[in-house]
């Protein structure tokens, strides 16, 4: 079936398809090359890539896991693997092969090459460990709840560094003896590990989730400032947060238009627009009948928004950065999730390991929103009428 295939052909055919979101077109046109078990590794690759935005996971991993077997240093291979196991909940591999998320092309520049060993997970007593964070606001918001589980088990002194946006939050955490901006110069290390790279150090097992919550605090004097701002305002107030960061790779999938939260209008609540960036401007043009404040503008950094989170009565949400803070400081989330979601939160379940408090709410179909809303606007609908 597959002798004389032209992959330069078929990759001129797949690539727009993949690019198009048109899975189940390319899936059909690769079905037949793969029927008997011995076609080029790309085909194979292009399948997966059809496959998993279907939901048809179990069935990504096997090819992934044939892919890694066939050629062993396909980083991208092995990164994609990873994802997958930890989405399907197999923790242990799924943080060895996660290792590899900076031997990608894209993301080699954004690894931190630091002159020191990578801690193992082992005691290191008398020494010290930097951890540093690498990635997203969400991630470090999920990962610092690890820092004093290094501490414990590394017997070190621990310094953490982390973004300047994040310092002040990071800063009320526990675990670490010395903090700092990155950019700053750390004092002396033997020692250090991405905040990421805890969970492959420490083994961390689903059994371990969620430790001790929460784990951030507010500032006192911003949540009284926002106290005194939010006064006037009927309760109860659900902050509300409907697209991520555009520049996400994923973003497409995972964001929303105001509008498309009509449904939620009618629920005696006052929203609390927490959004940021471009989608902003939406807060200004609320659908009919929704009593929305747009406090986006007031938001000068996190502090503002977890001193917002700390009195406000639930989050609803997309996938981004405010659910993770909401998760660390224990305040009631709810999170709306495509049909295939980001690894952390898993398949086919309505709640959290990660947080307690929070609620799932997932797609029961590719791109169908309208499930999801409508099934927020009941639940909000007696959420609501418990608090007034």
């Amino acid at each position: 079936m597959t002798s004389g295939l032209d992959l330069a052909a078929l990759d001129r055919q797949i690539r727009p398809l993949l690019a198009q979101q048109r899975y189940e077109e390319a899936e059909a046109l690769l079905r037949p090359l793969v029927a008997s078990g011995t076609a080029p590794l790309a085909v194979w690759r292009w399948l997966a890539s059809a496959l998993r935005p279907q939901g048809k996971i179990a069935e990504t991993r096997a090819i992934q896991e044939m892919v890694v077997a066939h050629v062993p240093g396909d980083y991208a291979a092995r990164f994609d693997l990873s994802e997958t196991l930890l989405l399907m909940g197999e923790f242990e591999r799924g943080w060895r092969e996660y290792r590899y998320r900076y031997s990608l092309a894209h993301t080699a520049s954004m690894e931190r090459k630091v002159q020191r060993p990578r801690w193992n997970g082992q005691p290191i007593p008398g020494k010290t460990l930097l951890i540093h964070d690498e990635q997203g606001f969400g991630d470090t918001f999920q990962f610092l709840r690890m820092v004093p589980w290094a501490k414990a088990k590394s017997g070190a002194r621990v310094i953490l560094e982390v973004s300047r946006e994040v310092l002040l939050l990071a800063a009320r955490t526990r675990g670490f003896d010395h903090i700092l901006a990155r950019g700053e110069l750390p004092p002396p290390f033997d020692a250090h590990c991405e905040l990421m790279s805890l969970p492959m150090a420490m083994g961390l097992t689903l059994a371990d989730l969620p430790g001790p919550t929460p784990y951030v605090q507010p500032d006192a004097q911003r949540v009284e400032r926002w106290r005194k701002r939010l006064a006037t305002l009927p309760r109860p107030w659900v902050a509300l947060v409907w697209a991520g960061r555009p520049t996400h790779p994923n973003d497409a999938n995972r964001s929303l238009a105001l509008e498309q939260l009509a449904p939620l209008a009618h629920c005696e609540a006052t929203f609390l627009s927490l959004q940021k960036g471009p989608a902003e401007a939406q807060a200004g043009r609320p659908p009919d009948g929704m009593s929305l404040a747009s406090l986006s503008s007031e938001i000068d950094d996190f502090e503002d928004t977890a001193a917002i989170l700390s009195l406000a009565d639930l989050l609803v949400s997309v996938d981004s950065s405010p659910v993770h803070l909401a998760g660390a400081l224990g305040r009631p989330v709810w999170v709306m999730l495509p049909f295939v979601p980001d690894w952390r939160w898993l398949l086919a379940r309505e709640d959290s390991p990660w947080y307690p408090h929070a609620r799932l709410f997932r797609q029961p179909a590719r791109g169908d929103w309208a499930s999801v809303i409508a099934a927020i606007a009941r639940e909000l609908g007696s959420f609501v009428r418990s608090r007034l």
